[in-house]
């Protein structure tokens, strides 16, 4: 098992490499619904696929009740360049139909007041929020030592054994990132995965080869293990 004192090394790496690369400057505030829904783009894609979406909804729709009243195809084709659309659709519709029928409206900014663990449980109850929303509404909204992960960001930490390759629980895992990740640094360390997982770690066929991360990798270190000896016995049938 990793030491703690090997993760700090391969953050450390992270950060370094890709310090030129990561957001110029905090995300600009934003009110807390838009911060949810927003989730919901930004779950298993980039940032900047993620903020096209946003924006085609904003510029397609008059406001937030003029989707909840809309079809799922409408939706569907303002966030088109996301993958799985049909999905993501469904499910801002969903939320949005949630918080319209328990406060009348599209404000949650009630939940400014009420501590981050009432309002997370209150994120958590609507049937189309999940895990990485309820951390990401915590992180960009209520200022909270969280950190939202999806299915790219989960795959980068296994891989650079930043979490244990059986940890399920969502709960355990936030808990232990949120001990080895600085509250500061929360922002740019789930950006800065993202990015890592678009480039380089695919998850099939992963570019280790180019990555700058590879020689503080577990995994890069196996998959060139893995074809070195290939490489080895072509060269000695000759």
């Amino acid at each position: 098992m990793p030491t703690t004192v090997n993760k700090q090394r391969v953050l450390a790496a992270l950060f370094n490499s890709f310090k030129k690369r990561g957001p110029s400057s905090e995300p600009q505030a934003s009110p807390l619904m838009e911060q949810l829904l927003f989730s919901v783009c930004r779950e298993g894609t980039t940032r900047e696929e993620a903020d096209r979406a946003f924006q085609g909804l904003r510029q397609r729709f008059f406001d937030w009740n003029e989707i909840r009243v809309s079809s799922p195809r409408e939706i569907e084709v303002a966030i088109s360049n996301l993958p799985d659309a049909a999905v993501r659709a469904q499910r801002l519709l969903s939320l949005l139909q949630e918080v319209f029928e328990t406060t009348f409206s599209f404000d949650l900014e009630s939940l400014h007041k009420k501590g981050l663990k009432q309002a997370a449980k209150q994120i958590a109850r609507y049937q189309a929020a999940n895990d990485y929303s309820v951390n990401w509404v915590l992180q960009n909204s209520l200022d909270a030592h969280s950190i939202p992960v999806d299915e790219p960001t989960l795959r980068v930490l296994r891989r650079l054994a930043l979490v244990d390759s059986d940890q399920e629980d969502p709960e355990a895992m936030g808990a232990s990132l949120e001990h080895l990740v600085p509250k500061t640094k929360c922002n740019l360390f789930g950006e800065l995965l993202s990015m890592l997982a678009d480039e380089y770690c695919h998850e099939d066929e992963p570019n280790c080869g180019d990555c700058p991360l590879a020689s503080e990798c577990p995994t890069a270190s196996e998959n060139v293990r893995s074809v070195l000896p290939s490489k080895t016995s072509r060269l000695k049938s000759r």
